[in-house]
């Protein structure tokens, strides 16, 4: 048996046979090497060493099964996966195995990390540019060549890291500054590179071809490694060089990254490991949480925008700087989600070929839900006045979901205004893990009517579906929540302009259900409680 086999799995990898070469300079001790060419054959051929096996698979299996048919065949007693990429200390291997004396084998180890300088852009002149995409000299346009450089940056050094409460990976300085030892414990890892026994390597299936090939693979061994009763350790005694790609273009990711599935990897990831249905769990999520208190995973709040970016600017400008001034006050983020091009907001979605409609909203809706990084979010519509006390409300559960009935609704032509104690998506309030499992079900089903019925049927649906989640029962949801109603101290003013989503009726009688009509009030001339009737006005100015 091997002391160590090294797992190297590769897609169109440039630098395999540097990195192949690296680790056969620096290792001392009994190390062996697993290649796998997922999909393709290397240019320059690979170092030959009796101390390197290649598999290749002619069709590419992904990052995460290329890794196990390695680990499969692997003689060492620990395995180390190594992103294909990275520069390594001398007798690295050996100080690993080292320290693994001291803490037992119950553990998952990482070497400190560094960045790797791989080449630069050389042109005749000696002009240089940093580790980038192809092309001509950015400050002669001559011609550039490659120049390897392979140079471990000496700062920064990093050994201690963190997910957030997306469970994407973060750096954690704060943490590592406090703790000098030589052996560190960390939340997380980065994922490029880490060592386990191969006995915990398929006890706790390490690396699961349940997830999509690439991302959370940090978070799934650190959640893993620490929730099964193990520990997560970061060696400062040694280190690791890896290379960033950090300026796109044809210096991109071997493996292909498509945030749709790096997304659902994370899902997956907040229901296996943060919702505690991890089977070989010993230890509880929030275990993680209390042993390490990592900043940001208090309850926050946060603003969900839509528009669908045609509203004339005196009604929607107005709502927006209301908004800007409420998330000030409030330390509340905004996400917006927008048909054209919006500077307003602390994320930005934005759907440029679509159209505005009924499923175009539930479109925009999902994915602001997708990008915002709040617990609790207020649905704000473009066309709507929010007093601040909106946002005061915080909702007693998790399951509900809650409108706010302190609405107005004004005609800003003549200044008549109505109120009565209604249900309106644009005061909704609720916990975005549950606005995110319904507004997914929701636009399935919309997006599955719309090819099925014509637009006057498809339009009569929605208004049989309905916008404001189980406010009726006239839909079998798959996943069924409760709603629930509160009232702000001031009342929000909704603006009927003409071009709303939903219609308005300014007379009783023009209600089927007058029993809907609870505490029913007029006004005048602008008047609406707590609101300047100028700023009112304002939205009918030309």
């Amino acid at each position: 048996m091997k002391e160590l086999t090294i797992i190297l799995p590769a897609r169109c990898e440039e630098f395999l046979g540097r990195t192949i070469q690296d680790i056969l300079e620096n290792s001392e001790a009994d190390t062996e090497l697993i290649a796998v060419l997922d999909g393709y054959l290397p240019d320059p051929p690979l170092p030959v060493s009796d101390k390197v096996t290649v598999i290749y698979n002619p069709v590419a299996v992904g990052q995460r099964a290329a890794s196990n048919q390695a680990a499969r065949i692997a003689n060492g007693k620990y395995l180390m996966k190594a992103d294909a990429h990275c520069a390594f200390d001398k007798g690295f291997d050996r100080k690993m195995l080292d320290a693994f004396k001291e803490t037992g084998d119950d553990v998952t180890m990482i070497p400190l990390m560094r960045n790797l300088h791989a080449f630069d852009w050389i042109c005749s002149d000696g002009h240089r540019r940093y580790q980038s995409p192809s092309g001509p000299c950015e400050e002669c346009g001559k011609p550039t060549t490659k120049d390897v450089v392979w140079y471990p940056k000496p700062s920064p050094q990093n050994v201690a890291f963190r997910f957030d409460k997306t469970l994407h990976f973060q750096y954690w300085g704060a943490y590592q500054n406090k703790h000098p030892e030589d052996l560190v414990e960390t939340m997380s890892i980065q994922g490029s590179c880490f060592m386990i026994t191969k006995e915990k390597w398929f006890e706790l299936d390490i690396c699961s071809e349940d997830f999509n090939s690439w991302g959370q693979q940090g978070v799934e061994v650190a959640c893993k490694t620490w929730l099964s009763g193990g520990r997560v350790m970061g060696n400062r005694k040694t280190w690791y060089a890896h290379m960033f790609r950090t300026r796109g273009g044809d210096f991109g990711f071997p493996y292909h990254q498509d945030q749709n599935k790096v997304n659902e990897n994370r899902e997956k990831s907040r229901q296996l490991f943060q919702k505690d249905n991890w089977p070989l769990a010993t230890r509880k999520f929030q275990w993680l949480l209390d042993k390490f208190n990592p900043p940001d995973w208090e309850i926050t709040k946060g603003i969900i925008y839509y528009t669908d970016s045609q509203l004339d600017e005196k009604i929607a400008k107005p709502v927006r700087d209301k908004l800007s001034e409420i998330s000030r006050e409030k330390n509340m983020k905004i996400t917006s989600s927008s048909l054209k091009r919006l500077d307003f907001g602390d994320n930005r979605v934005r759907f440029p070929s679509l159209k505005r409609g009924y499923l175009t909203m539930f479109k925009q809706i999902l994915g602001a839900l997708e990008k915002s990084t709040d617990d609790i979010v207020f649905f704000c519509e473009h066309d709507v006045l929010y007093s601040s006390t909106h946002f005061d409300f915080t909702p007693l559960k998790k399951d509900v979901f809650y409108y706010n009935q302190n609405v107005w609704m004004l005609r800003p032509s003549d200044g008549h205004a109505l109120h009565y104690d209604v249900d309106q998506l644009s005061g909704l309030c609720v916990y975005r893990e549950a606005a995110l499992i319904h507004f997914r079900e929701r636009f399935e089903m919309v997006e599955k009517m719309s090819k099925e019925l014509s637009e006057n049927e498809f339009n009569r649906w929605i208004r049989h579906c309905g916008f404001e989640p189980f406010t009726h029962n006239r839909i079998q949801w798959k996943n069924q929540f409760r709603m629930n109603t509160w009232k702000s101290e001031r009342p929000n003013v909704d603006i009927k302009h003409g071009k709303n989503a939903t219609g308005a009726r300014w007379k009783k009688e023009q209600y089927k259900n007058q029993q809907l009509l609870i505490n029913w009030q007029e006004s005048e001339n602008y008047s609406v409680p707590s609101w300047d009737p100028k700023v009112l006005i304002a939205l009918n100015q030309p």
